[in-house]
């Protein structure tokens, strides 16, 4: 085992590299920045623009709003929006400052010039090769494994960068994150420096906080966050699942304001965070109180999503729900013991919620998964816990994580493939692709 000073710094990139800022479904955003990326080496606003891109990515593409395109779905209105307004340095907030006239302009180019999408036959879930012409000049770009990840550029029938040496997955996460432990997770939050987290942290707080604030003062989705409330009142447990519920609701409705995300999402960012933060709210934890629950919650969902995989037909919602359970707990001042029941409990609960496209459900999804979390804390408090060999729990918590990797990774690729066959068959042809 690496000694704690060497996992401690570990987690600590680990938090640096997770927490980062998105405006928009983190999928859609990818194939702008790839577009954004593929203007800039094109030089020049193309005439034709073609995209292959991996089953998930058409999953989480289909039916959510891009931001500031003036209601647009689907991948033809990323590739559009990236041309037009893109701008690749932002990377996940490539489309973030779009004018209006330019809103304008993607609609017109969106109407006038062909794109051809077609599905990418790739050993990794998350593959993208966007390819803008203009006359006989073309450009490419290449995003696998995560969604900032270019991995190939080519400028005609040059190769001008290549990341990986031809190896799609040597610097994919160059962090590792496999050293991850609910122990050393749990050390880590007692004893880091806060100064070396606080911005990133504070901004986690800040910014999930104003998107759901807003998904509860817009008409965002279904408005799950504003049922919730409006059904089961104000009470701590359901405010944690309205506020999560509603920052989903408004980042799916195509709301223009940033979240910070967790595993490369913005819906978990936002379930993992904002429970944690309602119940320090009620409990009126200081500040530092809740900034090391945060990191709790946050490297438990990264630690139980790494096994899964980024994108797969097992719901993110669950892990996050899952961080944000674990990040309560923690907040109460409960034993390690308890932090692990709790996170078993959850996982032992809502394993089975399948991911079948980012879109207003989600917001449902985040709240059942969040009540499924506060519900295994409670449930630990009070000593009691699902027992090892019942379904996927193991004795060890490091045992049942890595069962729920396996389910998420490799139980239900067929689950993946049949959902995306479901949805292309109630869409065939695909207006808004």
């Amino acid at each position: 085992m690496q000694a704690p000073s060497l996992i401690f710094q570990n987690y600590l990139e680990i938090l640096k590299q997770e927490l980062v800022p998105a405006t928009g479904c983190t999928e859609p955003i990818a194939i702008a920045y790839a577009a954004a990326k593929a203007r800039d080496v094109l030089g020049e606003i193309p005439d034709r623009a073609h995209i292959q891109v991996s089953g998930n990515i058409i999953k989480n593409t289909k039916s959510v709003v891009v931001p500031n395109t003036g209601g647009l779905k689907g991948i033809r209105a990323c590739i559009a929006a990236g041309v037009i307004a893109g701008k690749a340095e932002r990377q996940l907030e490539v489309i973030s400052a779009v004018t209006h006239q330019q809103r304008g302009d993607i609609q017109s180019y969106l109407a006038q010039v062909p794109i051809d999408v077609q599905p990418l036959d790739s050993d990794y879930t998350f593959d993208l090769i966007v390819t803008l012409s203009c006359q006989s000049n073309t450009a490419q770009v290449r995003i696998s494994q995560f969604h900032t990840n270019i991995v190939e550029i080519r400028k005609d029938d040059h190769l001008i960068f290549n990341a990986q040496n031809n190896s799609l997955v040597a610097n994919a996460h160059p962090v590792d994150r496999t050293t991850l432990q609910i122990r050393e997770i749990i050390a880590f939050a007692d004893e880091v420096d806060l100064e070396e987290v606080r911005p990133l942290v504070e901004k986690q707080i800040n910014y999930n906080t104003r998107i759901a604030n807003a998904g509860l003062q817009g008409d965002w989705g279904a408005n799950i966050g504003s049922v919730l409330l409006d059904t089961w009142g104000h009470d701590v447990k359901n405010r944690a699942k309205a506020m999560a519920a509603a920052g989903s609701d408004a980042r799916m409705g195509g709301c223009e304001l940033p979240v910070i995300i967790v595993t490369g999402s913005g819906n978990q960012g936002i379930a993992t965070s904002l429970p944690v933060i309602e119940y320090a709210f009620e409990l009126k934890a200081d500040r530092d109180q809740l900034l090391r629950a945060l990191i709790v919650a946050n490297l438990v969902a990264v630690h139980i999503k790494t096994g899964i995989g980024w994108l797969s037909a097992f719901c993110g919602a669950v892990s996050a729900g899952t961080g944000a359970a674990a990040g309560i707990a923690y907040l109460h001042g409960e034993t390690p013991e308890v932090i692990n029941h709790t996170i078993a409990n959850t996982l032992g609960s809502v394993s089975g919620i399948i991911c079948d496209g980012a879109k207003p459900a989600c917001a449902s999804k985040i709240a059942a998964s969040v009540e499924a979390g506060i519900l295994g804390f409670h449930m630990a408090r009070k000593g009691q816990h699902f027992q090892a060999g019942e379904g996927i729990i193991a004795a060890e918590i490091e045992k049942t994580i890595e069962n729920v990797g396996r389910l998420g990774r490799i139980g239900m690729r067929e689950t993946d493939t049949e959902i995306l066959h479901m949805m292309l068959e109630e869409d065939t042809a695909a207006p808004t692709a």
